[in-house]
C-alpha cells in the first residue's frame, strides 16, 4: 500500500500576540511527517521557525542513502515529474520497494514511512526547503550561502530564521542546479546567475559560485500564492480600511485606471489581487506578467506570461512589451500588467488614452516619484499620456505595535499632470501611523469624474460607497474570508444588490 502524504492540510488559524516571547505553535506542513514549531528562542532572543520531520535512527539513515543512490541510476525523475502526484508517489513507492528486496534491505513498516517521505521530498519535491514551500503563510524564501540559517518572511510574523542550514558547498551548488533544472534553465560557472520561476510559478533567483557571492552558492524563492488574499483579510490584517476597498469597487466598476506603488515586497501585488475581485462578472479581463501572481475568481480570464530568450540572441524571447501590444487584439474590458518598468508603460498608456481601464503595479514610494518615473527613461510619457491616470495608492511597510506589517499609506487622486511635468493631486485617503487608523475626506475627484462622465448623481456615489463599505465591513465581521465565497457574494451584488444587502442586513439607503 502507497504511503499516504497529505500536499493539501487545512490552513490552521495563527495568534497574533502583543509579547512574541509568549508565542508556541505548531501547525502541519506535510501531514503526517513534517510541521512547523514557531516559538522564542531565549538564546538568541528571537523567535525562530523549525521544521519539524521524522527523525531517522543511523541504521535508518544508512538504509535511505544506499536507496537513494539505487534511485539516482535507475529512475527518470523527469518522468515522474511529468505525472499527478498520485502516480508519482506510487511510482517512488514502487521503485523503492523493487530496491529494497533486491538490495535485501531489512526494515520494518514505520521505518520504510520515514524513508518514503525522505525519498518523496528529495526526489520529486525540493528537498530540504519542501515543507517551507508547502506552508501557506510563507511568502519567501532566502539562502545566504553555507553555514547561515535559511530565513524566510512569514505572512503574520514576517523575517524569521529557521533551523535549515546547508554546511555543503557542493551540496548546496547541487541543489541550485536542481532549481534551474525545474525551471527550465542552465546555471554553470560560465553563467552564475539564475532567474526564472518553478513549476508551480514561484520566482526563483539564485547565484551558483562562491566568486560571485563571497559565501557559497545563493537562493531566493518568491513563493506563487494559490489562494490570495481576499478584500475581507486585507481588512482583517488592516492593511486598508473598508471605505478604501469599496473606493477602489466604484473606480474599478466604472472603468477607471489605477497604479499600485511601493516599495519591494511591500504588498503592491496582495493589493493588485484584491481589487481584481471588483471587476464585473461579464468583463474580459487579460492579464500580463513576467512571473504568474495573479488569481482572478472568474472564467472571462485570459493569463499571459513572459518568456525570457534560449541561449544567445534572444531567440524565442516574449516580453511584457509584446504581450502587451498583442493584448489589445484581444478586446479586453481590464488590463491588468503585473509590473510597469520600461517601454510597455508605453502602450499601457496608450490603452488607457484609448478606454482600456487598466491596473498595475510600479516601484515608487511616492505619487512625485511615480510620475517622475514615468516621464524620465526609460519610460519617458508625455504628460497628456500620464494624464490618463486616476488613481495611485501606495502601499508601504510599517511598524505597528513593535510588529512589522503592511499598510496602504494614502490613495492619491491625479488631477492634472502640467506640462513641466509637475502634478495637481487630490488626496481622499490616508493612513495615520500614530493612532494606525484610516481617515477619509469627502471630496473624490475621480469620483466627480465619473458623475460627469457617466451621468449618475455625485450624492448616489457617494452613498454608494458607503453601502459597499458596510457590506465589505459586515462580511469581515462574520468572517467570510474564502477566496469562491468572497468573489461570488461580490459578482452576486453586481446581479442584484438589494438581494445581498438584505441577505446581509444593510440598508439599501
Amino acid at each position: 500500500m502507497v504511503v499516504t502524504i497529505n500536499l493539501n492540510p487545512p490552513i490552521p488559524s495563527l495568534p497574533r500576540v502583543k509579547d512574541l516571547k509568549q508565542l508556541d505553535v505548531r501547525y502541519m506542513l506535510i501531514p503526517p511527517f513534517a510541521s512547523a514549531h514557531l516559538h522564542w528562542d531565549s538564546k538568541i532572543s528571537e523567535l525562530v521557525y523549525e521544521v519539524e520531520e521524522p527523525l531517522l535512527k543511523d541504521f535508518e539513515q544508512a538504509a535511505l542513502q544506499q536507496i537513494e543512490r539505487a534511485m539516482l541510476e535507475l529512475i527518470n525523475v523527469n518522468v515522474a515529474l511529468e505525472s499527478t502526484v498520485e502516480a508519482t508517489a506510487e511510482y517512488i513507492d514502487k521503485t523503492a520497494r523493487l530496491l529494497i528486496d533486491e538490495l535485501n534491505i531489512k526494515i520494518g513498516t514505520d521505518t520504510y514511512d520515514k524513508i518514503f517521505y525522505y525519498l518523496f521530498r528529495d526526489f520529486i519535491g525540493l528537498n530540504e526547503i519542501d515543507p517551507l514551500l508547502r506552508d501557506y503563510f510563507i511568502e519567501d524564501i532566502e539562502c545566504n550561502g553555507v553555514n547561515t540559517p535559511v530565513y524566510i518572511i512569514h505572512r503574520i510574523y514576517r523575517n524569521l530564521r529557521t533551523n535549515i542550514v546547508y554546511k555543503d558547498l557542493d551540496k548546496l551548488a547541487s541543489f541550485v542546479e536542481k532549481l534551474a533544472q525545474r525551471s527550465g534553465r542552465y546555471v554553470s560557472y560560465a553563467q552564475p546567475l539564475l532567474d526564472g520561476s518553478l513549476p508551480d510559478s514561484s520566482r526563483v533567483n539564485a547565484t551558483y559560485t562562491k566568486d560571485i557571492t563571497s559565501r557559497g552558492p545563493t537562493f531566493s524563492i518568491r513563493k506563487f500564492t494559490r489562494t490570495p488574499w481576499t478584500p475581507t483579510q486585507l481588512i482583517a490584517l488592516g492593511t486598508l480600511s473598508p471605505e478604501m476597498l469599496a473606493y477602489f469597487w466604484l473606480l474599478i466598476e466604472n472603468k477607471s485606471n489605477l497604479l499600485i506603488a511601493g516599495g519591494t515586497a511591500s504588498g503592491k501585488t496582495t493589493l493588485l489581487n484584491a481589487i481584481a475581485f471588483f471587476i464585473p462578472p461579464e468583463a474580459r479581463v487579460v492579464s500580463i506578467e513576467d512571473t504568474r501572481e495573479l488569481n482572478i475568481p472568474r472564467e472571462n480570464w485570459l493569463p499571459a506570461v513572459s518568456r525570457t530568450s534560449i541561449g544567445i540572441g534572444k531567440i524565442g524571447e516574449v516580453d511584457l512589451f509584446a504581450l502587451l501590444k498583442s493584448s489589445f487584439r484581444q478586446n479586453p474590458d481590464y488590463l491588468i500588467v503585473g509590473e510597469v518598468r520600461g517601454k510597455e508603460a508605453f502602450v499601457l498608456f496608450q490603452g488607457m488614452a484609448s478606454g482600456h481601464s487598466s491596473l498595475s503595479t510600479m516601484h515608487a514610494d511616492s505619487v512625485d516619484t511615480l510620475i517622475r518615473r514615468l516621464q524620465t527613461p526609460p519610460i519617458e510619457l508625455s504628460p497628456t499620456l500620464v494624464n490618463s491616470l486616476d488613481c495611485v495608492a501606495i502601499a508601504t511597510h510599517a511598524v505597528v505595535k513593535k510588529q512589522e506589517t503592511r499598510r496602504v499609506r494614502e490613495i492619491v487622486e491625479v488631477v492634472n499632470v502640467n506640462r513641466d511635468g509637475t502634478a495637481l493631486i487630490n488626496t481622499p485617503f490616508i493612513w495615520s501611523p500614530n493612532d494606525d487608523r484610516f481617515y477619509f475626506k469627502k471630496q473624490s475627484k475621480v469620483l466627480e469624474k465619473i458623475s460627469i462622465r457617466k451621468g449618475i448623481p455625485l450624492v448616489k456615489l457617494q452613498s454608494e460607497l458607503i453601502i459597499r463599505a458596510k457590506l465589505l465591513y459586515e462580511l469581515y465581521r462574520q468572517k467570510i474570508f474564502g477566496f469562491d465565497e468572497v468573489g461570488k457574494i461580490i459578482n452576486d451584488y453586481y446581479k442584484n444588490s438589494l438581494e445581498i444587502l438584505n441577505k446581509y442586513n444593510i440598508p439599501a439607503s
